[in-house]
C-alpha cells in the first residue's frame, strides 16, 4: 500500500492519485506504439491492427491503441482487479462508444489466460522481471508466443547497465512532482532486486512505496535463450542509437548485436514465434 508521510490530510500526496503519477512519470503509449506498429509492419510487410497488453494495469497502452484506429482491437490482462477498474473508469470510459466496443480489460494470470490470437503481445515496463525462476518465465514466454498469431510478434523491454545492479535513488524532476526510482536492495548471488517508487511533492509531502516490484534482474542473454528454448524462431535485441551532438539516446531502436556498457539502459527485445509449432 502506497504510504504517504506523515499522513497529514489536505497535503498534495494525500490528494494524489498514484495510477495518474505513474502514468505521467513512467508510460509513454505514444511513442512505445509508434516503435511497435513501425516494427511489426516492417517485419511482417503488413499493419498492426490487434494488440495484447500482457500486464496491463490500467490499460493505458490498450486504450490508447484502439483510441488511434478504427480498425484497431485491444485486449489487457492483469491480476489487479482495483487497477483494472481504474482503468475501465479513467481510460475506457472516455473513449468513444465504437472504440470501447474493441477494447477489453481481463482479470487474469498471463499465464493460462486465453485469448483471440493477436498480431502483438506486449510485455512492457520491465513487468515479466517478476517471474524469477528460469522455468517460470521461460513458461510466460511460452503462452505469450502461444498467444500470438503465425506471423505475429512479441515485444518486451529490458533495462541494465551497470548502475541497475546498485542501491540507489534517482529523482525525475516533473512539473508539479518528483518521481523517484528507488533502487532499495539488490542481491547479486541470485539477481533479486526490490524496487519502489515514490512521488514528492512541492508542498514537502510524500506518497512512499506508491509502487513496489520485488523482480530478478536478468540480463539480455538469459531473457533471448528462454524465449528461444520456449519455441520463439527468433529474438532480436532492438538498441538505442546516439545522439552524436548531445551524446545521450536519441529515440530510435534498431536491430544489433552490440551495445554501449552504459551506466543505464533500456532496450526492445523483439521474437517471432515459430510457424511450425501449433
Amino acid at each position: 500500500m502506497a504510504r504517504v508521510k506523515e499522513d497529514k490530510k489536505g497535503t498534495k500526496a494525500a490528494r494524489a492519485d498514484r495510477h495518474a503519477y505513474y502514468e505521467a512519470s513512467v508510460q509513454d503509449p505514444e511513442s512505445e506504439l509508434e516503435f511497435v506498429s513501425g516494427t511489426f509492419e516492417a517485419l511482417t510487410g503488413r499493419a498492426l491492427e490487434s494488440i495484447r497488453e500482457d500486464f496491463c494495469g490500467t490499460g493505458n497502452t490498450a486504450c490508447a491503441w484502439v483510441a488511434s484506429g478504427g480498425s484497431h482491437t485491444a485486449v489487457g490482462v492483469d491480476l489487479d482487479e482495483d487497477t483494472l477498474q481504474w482503468g475501465r473508469e479513467h481510460h475506457v470510459a472516455n473513449l468513444k462508444k465504437r472504440a470501447r466496443e474493441r477494447v477489453r480489460l481481463i482479470r487474469g494470470d498471463v499465464l493460462d489466460t486465453q485469448t483471440e490470437r493477436v498480431d502483438a503481445v506486449l510485455a512492457m515496463n520491465f513487468s515479466y522481471y517478476l517471474f524469477t525462476t528460469r522455468e517460470r518465465l521461460r513458461e510466460y514466454f511460452r503462452a505469450a508466443l502461444s498467444g500470438l498469431k503465425p506471423d505475429g510478434v512479441l515485444f518486451l523491454d529490458a533495462f541494465g547497465g551497470y548502475e541497475a545492479h546498485q542501491e540507489l535513488e534517482e529523482r525525475t524532476e516533473h512539473d508539479d512532482f518528483t518521481y523517484v526510482w528507488d533502487q532499495a536492495n539488490f542481491n547479486p548471488i541470485d539477481q533479486h532486486m526490490t524496487c519502489r517508487i515514490h512521488f514528492e511533492f512541492s508542498d514537502g509531502s510524500e506518497m512512499r512505496d506508491a509502487f513496489v516490484y520485488h523482480w530478478r534482474l536478468w540480463t539480455l542473454p538469459e531473457i533471448r535463450e528462454l524465449l528461444l528454448e520456449a519455441g520463439a524462431a527468433s529474438a532480436t535485441i532492438y538498441w538505442e542509437g546516439t545522439d552524436e551532438e548531445t551524446g545521450e539516446g536519441d529515440g530510435i531502436y534498431s536491430p544489433s548485436e552490440h551495445g554501449d556498457a552504459d551506466a543505464g539502459w533500456i532496450a526492445y527485445i523483439v521474437a517471432r514465434p515459430n510457424r511450425d509449432a501449433g
